[in-house]
């Protein structure tokens, strides 16, 4: 691929690393804000602000995937819709503890 597609595709690689990244670096049953990983790209507000979107995308991406988990409060969500605050967890592995 060439253009503004490659580019994408290497924005969203950076985006999903760098989850992995503030993710591995908590404790399993952390979170962490979206705007972390947009603040740890982009260190200008204005820059880090216009990065959100993209990363709620590669969260929902990342979701659907099973490598993440979208959590409002405790109901897990698509990254992509509208209600308020999101967090970003690293799913759940072994048996369930409800």
């Amino acid at each position: 691929m060439v253009g503004p597609e490659r580019k994408e595709l290497k924005g969203d690689r950076v985006i999903a690393d760098t989850i992995g990244e503030l993710l591995s670096a908590r404790a399993a049953s952390s979170s962490i804000c979206p705007s972390e990983v947009a603040r740890a790209l982009e260190p200008e507000e204005k820059a880090w602000r216009a990065l959100m979107p993209n990363i709620r995308r590669v969260a929902a991406k990342l979701a659907s995937e099973g490598k993440l988990l979208v959590t409002r409060g405790n109901d897990i969500v698509d990254a992509t819709s509208e209600g308020g605050p999101i967090r970003l967890r690293q799913p759940r592995v072994g048996p369930s503890s409800n």
